[in-house]
């Protein structure tokens, strides 16, 4: 029997909560993106994550532990492959996945030169590199040639990116897409690819908010295709539609940040629908995760907190609300990867009168499962439900 009519699902994309028991695997001894942060700034100010059990799960300076908690709190392992955005998405929605996506120091000449054939422009950079660093170095030669700036990182994308005066924003997008399409074999299996487009002049260029992830489609059938075949809504806020590439989803609500996210979220929580509202807040790791910048980072964490009274406000009887993470990306690590950790995982409704302990999740696919089985759906292949350890009456 149905105990939730509408689920919310925030991720705050990055915010790990401490090394996984495989971060060995990974090269992420002692990575800890919460705490690392909370000690860079002397303590994290978020009390009203604090008053739902974020330092319940493990304590973070700062944040106090709360005797009676108004969330039911653990953390989760990522049981696939890879810490990245779309394994640990696409593991949300009950996916595990064995290979992970390729990484590229360098993509191949086959490659950068058939995009080059299809487009009809030539390619720059094709490097790993910071988004901000690369239309720096190479903006000036780009806006002088009408060559594309092509770049990756230390995830599994291929970065595309023009000045919006040079490279007309539909122009960028159709070329992305042809990238795609030449990037979905096994040959590749590059997970994002992803146009950048920018504005400004040499020495003050700026990236705008017109963003946009061309990703592969999932590989295999999630929670959110269930929700949506069995007349459900399954609406995606943020870059959670370019993440599963449309599948699944019955409407999409595009952002330009963590605080448009906010405020497009809190906006929804006033409609009425039947199923899943589902948002990333992406600037975590892209703005401040990948740059090394724990004083941002805990910036927009405390800012984050500041809003989630709004969020708790409108919550009606019958729903719950999930807040967890995708990954980590600690700021003070080396490097600028992301890192393997464990993640948090608060839920909260009306009915908690005093927030429990749950057991630590062995995959993120429990939220999947829980979600399947509150709404009745076909359940995933992976993961297990919560949902009767989170009774309304409790």
């Amino acid at each position: 029997m149905k105990q939730f009519n509408r689920i919310f699902l925030i991720v705050l994309d990055s915010v790990g909560i401490g090394e996984a028991p495989d971060a060995e695997k990974f090269g992420d001894i002692g990575a800890d993106t919460l705490g690392h942060i909370a000690e860079h700034r002397d303590g994290l100010h978020m009390p009203n994550m604090g008053a739902l059990g974020l330092s319940n799960i493990r304590e973070i300076k700062g944040i106090s532990k709360t005797e009676h908690p108004l969330a039911h709190y653990t953390k989760m392992q990522e049981k696939s492959n890879g810490k990245d955005t779309m394994t640990g998405h696409w593991e949300l929605m009950g996916l595990y996945i064995e290979s992970p996506f390729q990484t590229f120091e360098k993509f191949p000449d086959e490659l950068i030169h058939a995009i080059e054939a299809k487009t009809g422009r030539k390619i720059i950079g094709n490097k790993p590199a910071s988004g901000t660093e690369i239309i720096k170095e190479l903006g000036e030669e780009h806006m002088r040639t009408g060559n594309l700036i092509v770049y990756t990182s230390a995830d599994s994308v291929l970065q595309i990116a023009a000045h919006e005066e040079i490279v007309p924003i539909e122009e960028l997008y159709e070329i992305c897409e042809i990238s795609r399409e030449l990037t979905r074999d096994e040959k590749y299996l590059i997970g994002r690819v992803i146009a950048r487009p920018f504005i400004g002049l040499p020495g003050a260029f700026e990236r705008t908010s017109n963003r946009h992830d061309y990703a592969l489609k999932p590989f295999g059938y999630t929670v959110m295709n269930a929700l949506k075949d069995g007349g459900l809504d399954s609406i995606a806020i943020g870059k959670i539609s370019d993440i599963y590439d449309g599948e699944g989803v019955t409407e999409s609500i595009r952002t330009k940040d963590n605080d448009d996210g906010m405020e497009k979220f809190i906006q929804s929580m006033d409609n009425d629908f039947n199923g899943l509202n589902f948002i990333n807040l992406v600037d975590f790791d892209a703005k401040y995760g990948h740059r090394r910048d724990p004083d941002g980072y805990a910036a927009a964490l405390e800012k984050f907190d500041q809003r989630l009274p709004e969020v708790l406000e409108r919550l009606r009887d019958d729903d719950l609300l999930i807040i967890t993470a995708d990954h980590g990306n600690d700021p003070t690590f080396p490097g600028t990867d992301h890192t393997r950790e464990y993640v948090p995982l608060l839920v909260h409704h009306k009915g908690i009168q005093q927030g429990k302990e749950l057991p630590i999740r062995q995959t993120f696919a429990d939220i999947g499962a829980t979600i399947a089985d509150n709404f009745n759906v076909s359940m995933p292949e992976y993961g297990e439900s919560f949902l009767h350890e989170i009774s309304k009456n409790d």
